[in-house]
């Protein structure tokens, strides 16, 4: 990654600084996309007592104008964008429907916050992004989905659903951008399974570290029989971005530890 200029939207969360950690300690440039300046603050503060210069610029990624900027921003530090990492996302209570609830109680518009955030917090960044890339004729982008995508989940019907978007989107920009631009702009998703973050651990964990009944189901279709740990995704985005995997376009790679692998028999 030496010479390589990477941004990444959510790059204060578990995933998102895990991804800018590896990719300076490979070597690249680094701009982590947050809109709390604060919180990006602290985080790049933790990063430098780890030895690593990772850069923080304010974006929100459903704002295009507040995107669009963050790309100039990065243009102007650093001259050219390489690599983007779509990590911004989440979920919110009302876009999940719990064990005593229906459908019927699902929230619309915390439904359509999750999508906004997940999905189009996916596409508002790309197209930013793919701007340089193609001016300069090379560049990567790693979309995040997850193993919801793929085997949609009890409860998180609106994640499921926005991430099952990130998938089709993912591919659709590849065929795109190859079709009309040439192979030098390169689209790829990780699909990670279960990794402890802030969002989900009292989804999975009890109070006393002991797991959840889902935490158990969970572990129970997981053949390797625990979660993952955020550092084990770091290899797979440097292959992705690594030059050297110039033919890898348009993929989908589950990082889970079997899970999308067992059929619970």
């Amino acid at each position: 990654m030496e010479g390589k200029v990477a941004a990444i939207t959510g790059g204060n969360g578990t995933l998102g600084s895990t991804f800018a950690k590896g990719l300076a300690e490979a070597g690249a440039t680094v701009f982590i996309l947050n809109r709390n300046p604060k919180s990006a603050a602290e985080r790049v503060e933790a990063f430098k007592k780890m030895g690593l210069e990772i850069h923080a610029v304010t974006c929100d990624v459903v704002n295009e104008a507040s995107v669009e900027a963050a790309v100039a921003e990065i243009l102007h530090k650093a001259g050219k964008v390489d690599i983007l990492v779509n990590g911004a996302g989440g979920n919110m209570p009302g876009a999940i429907v719990g064990p005593e609830q229906t459908v019927f109680d699902l929230s619309v518009d915390a439904f359509r916050k999750v999508f906004d955030l997940n999905l189009l917090g996916t596409v508002i960044p790309s197209i930013a992004f793919a701007k340089p890339m193609i001016r300069q004729g090379t560049g990567c982008i790693v979309n995040i989905s997850s193993m919801a995508a793929q085997l949609p989940l009890t409860r998180v019907v609106g994640y499921s659903a926005s991430k099952a978007g990130v998938d089709n989107f993912t591919r659709w920009l590849m065929v795109e951008l190859a079709n009309k631009f040439g192979e030098g702009i390169r689209v790829n998703a990780i699909a990670p399974g279960f990794f402890i973050a802030e969002q989900n651990r009292r989804l999975l964990l009890n109070e006393d570290g002991t797991l959840t009944s889902r935490g158990e189901t969970i572990i129970s279709q997981t053949p390797m029989k625990r979660f993952g740990e955020p550092e084990e995704l770091i290899s797979t985005l440097l292959w992705l971005c690594d030059g050297r995997s110039s033919f890898v376009n348009g993929v989908v790679v589950p990082v889970d530890g079997g899970f999308s692998a067992f059929s619970g028999v």
